[in-house]
């Protein structure tokens, strides 16, 4: 398989991977997904920008990853290094005292179950020089 073909894959499987966390987060178990917005509006996160976001981050990384390819030899050990601090600072929104338990616990785990599919996938098709 080509390497734009695996990681087209690994941008689609992030996605469907966290749709179904979600399902299993919200519907299924029960917890509402709800975060402060802007204007002091309660913002639901719903399926929708679940998968949106989701995608957005595996093209960003895929993204990344191409421009590191392009300009240095170490784009492999690079991009993996970079993946794990945005992986860490995603999670400090929620560290937001008014956010739930229930949802801080729900939308970090979906923060890690992207992260599970794309960094391996990602890290794998790096170009080695």
């Amino acid at each position: 398989m080509s390497r734009t073909a695996v990681r087209v894959l690994a941008v689609g499987a992030a996605a469907a991977a966290a749709l179904a966390g979600w399902c299993v987060v919200g519907p299924l178990a029960g917890v509402e997904l709800t975060v402060d917005g802007a204007n002091g509006r309660t913002v639901t996160v719903g399926a929708g920008i679940v998968v949106v976001l989701s995608l957005v981050a595996g093209l960003a990384g895929w993204a990344l990853l191409a421009l590191l390819e392009r300009t240095t030899r170490r784009a492999r050990g690079l991009w993996t290094a970079i993946a794990v601090v945005v992986l860490i600072l995603s999670f400090a929104p929620l560290a937001d005292g008014t956010i739930g338990t229930g949802t801080r616990v729900g939308l970090g785990s979906l923060h890690l179950v992207v992260a599970a599919v794309l960094i391996p996938a990602m890290r794998r098709t790096a170009r080695r020089r």
